[in-house]
């Protein structure tokens, strides 16, 4: 991870917190948190801060997902496009992320509400996570790391 492409969208340096990284026509999304899963559910807020104003979007519904991997990269990945999943045949949008993450399997719920196109103004529609600058792993000051490019 280049630290000169970290762009944090004016966040506190805390060890709970998400951001965007530049890629070509697509955008990064790096989540970052005390443990894994903390870093995975910011990864998922970046995602949606990529479509539009996280204050935007209320956590008014309740959904719920489960995905399983070998490796935690593979875990990232699946996590990533289920919310995609969720987003497009739920026609959603998510501001809450809470995820537990044991044995190669995750569980989690999202919360948020249906796109209003004129109070959300969506800027872009993501289309899925990629297998580019797929990383997850623990910092040196013991946080944890979980990124990927979404193709936008």
């Amino acid at each position: 991870m280049a630290a000169d492409r970290i762009e944090p969208h004016g966040q506190p340096r805390s060890a709970e917190r998400w951001e965007h990284f530049p890629h070509g026509a697509d955008i990064g999304v790096r989540g970052i948190g005390a443990t894994k899963a903390e870093a995975f559910a910011q990864a998922a807020m970046a995602m949606t801060a990529a479509v539009t104003e996280l204050e935007l979007v209320a956590a008014r519904d309740q959904v719920d997902v489960a995905c399983a991997a070998p490796d935690d990269e593979l875990l990232f990945y699946d996590w990533m496009n289920a919310i995609v999943y969720e987003m497009t045949t739920r026609s959603m949008l998510f501001s809450r992320f809470t995820a537990t993450l044991a044995d190669g399997a995750l569980e989690a719920s999202l919360w948020g509400e249906k796109v209003e196109v004129a109070r959300h103004c969506p800027a872009v529609e993501v289309k899925g996570a990629t297998f580019t600058e797929l990383k997850v792993g623990q910092r040196g000051d013991g946080s944890w790391c979980a990124q990927c490019v979404i193709d936008i």
